[in-house]
């Protein structure tokens, strides 16, 4: 009996053990993600406020708002219709691998946004930095309308076939004439009597 009570106060303090193990681990992944969602609010409230801003440090702004809004809206599009087309979940992991390239600019831009105090050094590196967006914004552009023309395009189809479907049960719902009734065969005399 002395036993079974230790067996049972054993596999309690593990369960417990455990338990305490995975809530903990439940409350830091919870704490991290609202950690994220807290600072990137707080970026995109500095980029909208820094990008009213007149000058090379408001068109920075604008460039990283831009090109952030770009990225997040095509994630999302492609994200939506990932998990049911193959195509789809491709362009998602080019975008990922655009997405480095979206990343570093950034951080470039972040650098020279908070680093610079000289506008006419940041004035000058403008155009160069204005190309650079516009080229990784453009081809996540591009992927977003790709799958957004996909999708549209398979709703199309989707629809065309199931109209074709209707047209032919409503067709065969509107066919009233009556279907000739088959006689039932008589049988033959001998066949009758043999019966009676």
């Amino acid at each position: 009996m002395k036993e079974i009570a230790l067996v049972v106060l054993a596999l309690t303090f593990v369960m417990s053990a455990v338990l305490v193990v995975r809530v903990v681990r439940t409350v830091q992944r919870a704490v991290r993600r609202t950690r994220e969602q807290v600072g990137r609010a707080v970026s995109e409230a500095t980029l909208a406020a820094r990008s009213l801003q007149p000058g090379p440090h408001g068109e920075v702004a604008r460039l990283r708002k831009s090109l952030r809004a770009s990225f997040d809206s095509t994630r999302a599009t492609l994200a939506a219709g990932a998990a049911s087309d193959p195509a789809l979940r491709e362009a998602l992991s080019l975008l990922d691998q655009l997405d480095g390239h979206a990343r570093q600019l950034d951080a470039e831009l972040a650098a020279l946004m908070e680093g610079e105090p000289d506008r006419a050094r940041l004035a000058a590196r403008l155009p160069e930095l204005r190309e650079r967006e516009a080229r990784l914004r453009t081809s996540a552009d591009e992927l977003r309308f790709a799958a957004q023309d996909r999708v549209t395009r398979h709703d199309d189809d989707a629809v065309e076939a199931l109209r074709r479907q209707i047209d032919i049960e409503a067709s065969a719902l509107r066919h009233w004439k009556p279907v000739p009734q088959e006689k039932p065969q008589q049988l033959p005399p001998e066949a009758r009597e043999g019966r009676s």
